[in-house]
């Protein structure tokens, strides 16, 4: 019995040890946001590099069509003029594939970009990766990137109905 609690303490904390060091490791504010290409939901190969001269508004989600992350979405849909008079491009990221994304995007109209990252190496390298064992999710982490491609703010604790005017306060308050 001792045996089994003292594993279980092991476990946690190298479960811990290993969040704390995703966090350290992902990129930072006033850092070059990583460059990446991945398909988006029509397939199309979309480069980060691309959008330089905007904000780009890159955000992680855990899946398509569940309740938290269609919430944000249609949140971020709902503010697309105020975020787009803004000068700011959304783009979202999930591990779900391209057809997954094109019927979500399909189903809830929505105006901008996902993509796909089923390997979850982009996922990853923004520190966004959740692994439950049996199901690696992308963790509801946003990255507000600036014109010139360096990280402006980064939010890790999103609610999926406010994100989107959290953002919009941001970017009015920075312009």
């Amino acid at each position: 019995m001792k045996f089994v609690l003292a594993l279980s303490v092991l476990v946690l904390l190298a479960v811990f040890a290993l969040r704390l060091r995703a966090a350290q490791d992902a990129p930072q504010v006033g850092a070059m946001a990583p460059d990446f290409t991945l398909p988006d939901q029509q397939g199309v190969p979309r480069r980060l590099s691309d959008y330089r001269g905007k904000w780009v508004v890159l955000y992680f989600y855990p899946k398509d069509e569940t309740p938290g992350c269609t919430k944000e979405a249609c949140a971020f849909r709902d503010d697309w003029q105020a975020l787009t008079a803004l000068n700011a491009q959304v783009i979202g990221i999930s591990l779900d594939d391209s057809q997954s994304h094109a019927a979500f995007a399909n189903k809830h109209r929505l105006p901008f970009m996902l993509l796909a990252d089923a390997s979850g190496e982009v996922v990853e390298r923004y520190g966004a990766m959740m692994n439950l064992v049996v199901m690696k999710l992308a963790k509801r982490h946003t990255y507000v990137i600036a014109p010139d491609g360096k990280i402006a703010q980064v939010y890790r604790n999103v609610d999926p109905g406010g994100h989107s005017r959290e953002i919009i306060q941001f970017l009015k308050q920075v312009k």
